[in-house]
C-alpha cells in the first residue's frame, strides 16, 4: 500500500484530502505545521509528501528543502492557495513533481498522483539501467573460437529471444555473469532492468528481503516499505548467482514464485506479480548437493529449463590468445596504458599455467603485469606465475593474517614500494592499504 504524508495547517482541508486519499486506497497521515511533518517524514517514510507552502512556522519550500536532505526519496506535491509563478518555479527547482493551485480538483489530484507514482517506478527502473551504463552485451563479449564455445554461443542465441529459465553451471572466473548478460541483452526485453543478487554474499534472513522486499514494520529498522528484486526487475532479467548457497527454506518460498509467478513482500499481505525472467548460475555440483538434501531437486528442474555449461579455461587453452589480446584492450582502456606485445615465451607460458580462477585469473595477471611493465611490452617478471616446482605452503599451518601480511610485503617489494600499483594489484583502496601497513608493520621499500 502506497503511503502519503500531508503537511498542512488548515485542518479541515487535511481532514478531507486525508479521507478521499484513504478512499482511493492509500495510508494517510497528517502534520500540521512543518517541524512535525519533517518528523513525520523521518518516522514513516512515506512514498509520497502533499505539503502546503505557507505553513505558521516554516516557509513550504524550506520544509521541502529539509525533507530532501533525507535518505528516502519521495514523490513531492506542492499545495497553495496563492498561484505565482516565482513560488512555482522554485518548488519545480527543489524537487516538486507538481505545483497544486486551491481548492483542489480532486480528478485531478488522483490523476496527478498516478501519474506521480508511474514516473517513480520509470525513476526505478532508468537508474538500474544507468548503473549497466545501458551496456549492450553481445556475444561480441564473450571471446573464443574453441567448440565448446562455439555451442555457448549457440546456445545463448536460441535462449535469448524466449522468456524460459536458464541455468548457468561453470566453476568461479568461467563468465557466468557474463553469459547471463549476454541473453538479457540480446533478448526482446533488454530495455528492463538486469538486476544481479549474490546468494552466497547475503545472509539468508536479509536475502528473502532483497528478493521480495519487505513491509514497514515487518521487522525490526523496518521503518520504510522497500521493493524487491522481484518487483524492481519488471520484465526483465532476475540474474540468482551462486544459487547453491540458497537456505532449503528460501528455496521453497523460490519455487513457489517460479510456479505461481507471484509473492508477497516479507510481513506484507498484497500479492504481487513478477514477469521476470530468472537465470541461476552456481559453481557447485547441484545433483550432488540434491543427494545430500541440500538443494530441492523440483526446485532444480525448474530452474535448468535450459541448462549452459561454461567450460574452465584450462578445457579451451587455444583461446587464451584471442583471450589476451581482449583483455589487454579492456585493461589499457581502464588504466589509460598503452601495454599489448606479448612475446612468445610469455605467450608459451600463459598457454601452460593451469588457470585454476579461470578468465578471472587471467585478467588479474594480466591486470599485474600491465600495471608493473616499464615500456609497452608483457614480461615474465610482471606475472604473478610461480615457477611449477614451487610450494608455497610447504610449511606449518599459519593464520590467515599472516599469509595476508607475508602477501602485501611480497607485493610492496614487487612494486618497489609504490603504493599505487600495490593497491591497484591487490583491488583494494589506498587508505586500506595504509591500514593494512600500520596494522601489520610492513616494510615500504623507498621509491
Amino acid at each position: 500500500m502506497k503511503s502519503i504524508l500531508i503537511i498542512e495547517d488548515d485542518k479541515l482541508v487535511g481532514r478531507t484530502l486525508a479521507s478521499h486519499l484513504t478512499r482511493k486506497g492509500y495510508e494517510v497521515s497528517l502534520a500540521e505545521n512543518g517541524a512535525t511533518g519533517i518528523e513525520r517524514y523521518k518516522e514513516i517514510c512515506p512514498d509520497l509528501v502533499m505539503l502546503d507552502i505557507r505553513l505558521p512556522d516554516a516557509n513550504g519550500l524550506d520544509v521541502l528543502k529539509r525533507i530532501k536532505e533525507e535518505p528516502r526519496n519521495a514523490v513531492f506535491l506542492v499545495m497553495t492557495a496563492y498561484d505565482d509563478m516565482k513560488t512555482t518555479v522554485e518548488a519545480i527547482k527543489f524537487g516538486a513533481f507538481e505545483y497544486l493551485v486551491k481548492p483542489l480538483n480532486f480528478l485531478e489530484l488522483d490523476l496527478t498522483i498516478e501519474k506521480a507514482f508511474q514516473v517513480r517506478a520509470l525513476e526505478d527502473k532508468v537508474s538500474y539501467l544507468v548503473e549497466e551504463k545501458q551496456k549492450e552485451y553481445t556475444i561480441d563479449n564473450l571471446v573464443g573460437h574453441s567448440s565448446r564455445m562455439r555451442e555457448v554461443f549457440k546456445m545463448i542465441g536460441s535462449v535469448a529471444t524466449t522468456r524460459t529459465n536458464i541455468l548457468i553451471q561453470g566453476e568461479s572466473g568461467t563468465g557466468k555473469e557474463l553469459v547471463a548478460k549476454a541473453i538479457h541483452y540480446n533478448s526482446p526485453f533488454r530495455e528492463e532492468p538486469f538486476i544481479v543478487i549474490n546468494c552466497s554474499a547475503i545472509q539468508d534472513t536479509l536475502l528473502e528481503s532483497e528478493l521480495f522486499g519487505h513491509a514497514r514494520g515487518a521487522f525490526t529498522d523496518a521503518v520504510c516499505e522497500t521493493r524487491g528484486k522481484f518487483e524492481i526487475a519488471g520484465r526483465g532479467t532476475l540474474f540468482l548467482d551462486e544459487v547453491g548457497d540458497v537456505s532449503p527454506n528460501l528455496q521453497s518460498k523460490l519455487l513457489r514464485v517460479i510456479e505461481t509467478r507471484d509473492f508477497m513482500k516479507v510481513g506484507g499481505e498484497k500479492v504481487l506479480k513478477t514477469e521476470a525472467r530468472i537465470v541461476a548460475a552456481t559453481n557447485q555440483n547441484l545433483t550432488a548437493l540434491i543427494e545430500k538434501g541440500r538443494f530441492r531437486e523440483d526446485l532444480y528442474y525448474r530452474l535448468k529449463v535450459v541448462e549452459i555449461h561454461l567450460p574452465p579455461l584450462r578445457e579451451r587453452k587455444d583461446d587464451i590468445p584471442d583471450l589476451a589480446a581482449y583483455l589487454l584492450e579492456k585493461i589499457n582502456r581502464e588504466l589509460r596504458k598503452n601495454v599489448r606485445k606479448v612475446p612468445p615465451d610469455v605467450m608459451k607460458l600463459l598457454m601452460e599455467m593451469p588457470w585454476k580462477g579461470n578468465v578471472r585469473e587471467l585478467e588479474n595477471a594480466l591486470t599485474r603485469a600491465v600495471i608493473l611493465a616499464k615500456g609497452d611490452i608483457i614480461l615474465k617478471e610482471n606475472l604473478p606465475i610461480e615457477p611449477p616446482d614451487h610450494k608455497p605452503f610447504n610449511r606449518d599451518l599459519v593464520p590467515l593474517k599472516d599469509v595476508e601480511r607475508s602477501y602485501i610485503q611480497h607485493v610492496l617489494a614487487a612494486t618497489h614500494g609504490s603504493k599505487t600499483k600495490t593497491s591497484q594489484i591487490l583491488r583494494i583502496s589506498r587508505p586500506t592499504l595504509d591500514k593494512k601497513i600500520k596494522e601489520y608493520a610492513l616494510d615500504v621499500p623507498p621509491l
